[in-house]
C-alpha cells in the first residue's frame, strides 16, 4: 500500500484558475489525517502548523523555507514567527477555504524537514 502522504508531496500545485470549490469539513479531515503535524483550522478553511525551535534564528529558517516552497508551488503560505516558533498556515484564498494544493503544500514541507 503506497503512503498518501509520499503522493502528496510528489505533486505539484496546480495554478488556481478561479471556480474551484473548497473541501467540506469531512473531505478536509479525511485527507489530512495523513499528514502528521498539521491541523484543520475550526472553520475547515485552512490547515496549520506550529514549529517550535530553541531560538530566533531558527524560526526564521523556518519561514525562511516555508516562504521558498510557496514561491516554488506558486501557492503562498501565510507565515508568523518569532523567538522560538514558526507557524505556518495554507488556505487557498481564490477558492475560500481549503484545496488540494494546500494539502500538497503540507505534505511537500513535512518531506523537506524529513531529510
Amino acid at each position: 500500500m503506497t503512503d498518501p502522504t509520499c503522493d502528496l508531496a510528489a505533486r505539484d500545485c496546480v495554478p488556481c484558475q478561479g471556480g474551484v470549490a473548497p473541501m467540506d469539513a469531512a473531505a478536509a479531515r479525511a485527507a489530512l489525517g495523513g499528514i502528521e503535524g498539521w491541523t484543520l483550522s475550526d472553520d475547515a478553511r485552512a490547515i496549520h502548523r506550529r514549529f517550535a525551535f530553541k531560538g530566533f534564528a531558527k524560526a526564521v529558517e523556518m519561514a525562511n523555507l516555508a516562504a521558498w516552497l510557496g514561491n516554488s508551488q506558486g501557492h503562498h503560505p501565510d507565515i508568523a514567527f518569532g523567538w522560538g516558533y514558526c507557524e505556518v498556515t495554507f488556505t487557498t484564498h481564490e477558492a475560500g477555504g481549503l484545496t488540494e494544493n494546500d494539502l500538497i503544500c503540507a505534505a511537500k514541507l513535512n518531506a523537506v524537514l524529513a531529510v
